[in-house]
């Protein structure tokens, strides 16, 4: 599985600046823990600890192996509300190994949690893998999520497959069509020709009983 998310840049800009202060002698001095600190977090900095710890649970929970993708969405009234109240965020933990770990068979389906400040607001939503567009579109900028590699492929194998089979396609086709203007043309020379021996057939007969009638027409002045 690939992990990617805004929850991995959360913290690249955390408090570190922060946790450094000089002490009396003029050394720098580590000042900023969760005790005994010189220094307090601000409430927006214990929020962004908050976020990490629990990305870092997320990334513990184990998908069922007919979830391929995976991704949560959590708003930031659901961040404070889950921070604020320890057995919300346990109850929200609970529901998405449950969402996660569920079978799915018999097709392979991407997942995608939503997380509100209440437990109303949960929902969870899966789609089919080769039918997921409204997954992939949902999950653009999720705290959470994690991709199938042997997805990546398969869809790289299928849309190969699928080009393949256009080309193919377009070949026959193009071959179907040179075939047909032949037999169009084939025909066309064919009618043609039986058009003229009839013509010419016709002609021929008219000929002929031009012929007769006058050398019947010449016998009898003959015999007169």
């Amino acid at each position: 599985m690939a992990i990617s998310g805004v929850g991995q840049n959360y913290y690249q800009n955390n408090v570190e600046a922060k946790r450094n202060a000089k002490n009396v002698n003029g050394t720098e001095k580590f000042a900023l823990e969760k005790t005994g600190s010189t220094q307090e977090l601000s409430e927006a900095e214990e929020l962004e600890l908050f976020k990490k710890e629990f990305y870092e649970d997320l990334s513990k929970v184990t998908n069922h192996r007919t979830v391929s993708n995976a991704a949560v969405n959590i708003s930031e009234a659901a961040f404070k509300a889950m921070k604020e109240d320890p057995q919300y965020r346990e109850k929200v933990l609970s529901l998405i190994q449950r969402d996660w770990g569920d079978s799915y068979a018999p097709r392979n389906c991407s997942v995608l949690i939503t997380v509100g400040a209440t437990l109303n607001e949960y929902r969870a939503d899966s789609w089919p893998v080769g039918y997921d567009s409204e997954f992939d579109v949902r999950s653009q900028n999720s705290f959470y999520k994690r991709t199938s590699e042997k997805k990546d492929r398969q869809k790289g194998l299928l849309e190969e497959y699928l080009e393949k089979r256009a080309r193919m396609k377009e070949f026959q086709q193009e071959a179907l069509d040179e075939k047909i203007a032949k037999q169009e043309l084939e025909r066309s020379r064919l009618t043609k020709a039986w058009a003229s021996e009839r013509q010419m057939a016709k002609a021929s007969s008219t000929y002929d009983a031009n012929v007769k009638t006058e050398t019947v027409a010449g016998g009898d002045s003959l015999l007169g």
